[in-house]
């Protein structure tokens, strides 16, 4: 399964429970994550902003984005308007349909509220994380 992981729910990793259970499946190569450079250079700058520069933390996470083999990576996204309520958030949606993700994982009400666009699921952890047990999907 391949899924977009927002970036507040890579810092909500950090303190557990649903997030944690998330950013856990990818590491595990339950799920391939999928990335942009927009994406990729969001998480830095906020991991940067709350204080994570130079933290083994970061460089762990780093390390494993560069490292993992369960990661897809994207140059080339489409331009567009999925998110009206916060234009920001359409890099992640983009980034799911260049890569042709199955579902885009998040704590953003405004992307969560979009629910789906075209095929792609957008849910929020416990949501996800439900279906992906109920489904019984492992790859």
């Amino acid at each position: 399964m391949k899924a977009v992981i927002d970036t507040n729910v890579f810092i909500s990793s950090f303190f557990g429970g649903n997030p944690r259970r998330v950013v856990d499946l990818w590491k595990t190569g339950a799920l391939t994550l999928c990335l942009s450079k927009e994406i990729l250079e969001e998480y830095v700058e906020v991991f940067n902003r709350i204080g994570l520069e130079g933290s083994l933390e970061l460089k762990e996470l780093l390390d494993l984005f560069s490292s993992a083999p369960n990661i897809l990576f994207t140059s080339n996204t489409p331009e567009i308007h999925a998110v009206p309520d916060d234009p920001d958030d359409d890099k992640f949606v983009a980034c799911a349909l260049a890569l042709e993700a199955d579902v885009i994982v998040t704590g953003d009400k405004a992307l969560e509220s979009v629910g789906s666009y075209r095929d792609i699921r957008i849910s929020n952890p416990a949501r996800f994380l439900a279906d992906f047990d109920k489904e019984g999907v492992r790859s």
